[in-house]
């Protein structure tokens, strides 16, 4: 199933490093990508079994569901899934990997 959606980033200062990324660093090109996709499909990334989900998302964020989106060179960004009026999907940005350890240690690998 496809369903578009709106991405929006966890928190200000999460967008502000996407933001402060140079504008030719491969990273914010992949992430923008990403984003797109994500837009015109929410269900782009690979769903995340709930058993696996960090601790301090769901403490911190309240998540009830939670997506990787593979980047190229290993990096990882995750996100989760939100619908506040039944109708509209929102994606929201939660953090992304550059370091495959980073990830596993997140995610207790």
């Amino acid at each position: 199933m496809i369903k578009r959606s709106k991405v929006v980033f966890v928190s200000e200062t999460l967008e502000k490093t996407f933001e402060s990324l140079p504008e030719n660093e491969i990273l914010k090109k992949h992430i923008r990508r990403a984003i797109e996709e994500i837009k015109e499909n929410a269900f782009a990334g690979i769903r995340i079994p709930k058993r696996l989900f960090p601790e301090e998302y769901v403490v911190k964020y309240n998540i009830t569901n939670l997506w990787k989106y593979d980047l190229p060179n290993g990096w990882r960004l995750i996100y989760t899934l939100t619908s506040p009026n039944k109708v509209e999907i929102i994606s929201v940005i939660l953090e992304w990997f550059t370091k495959h350890k980073d990830y596993e240690r997140r995610f207790k690998y």
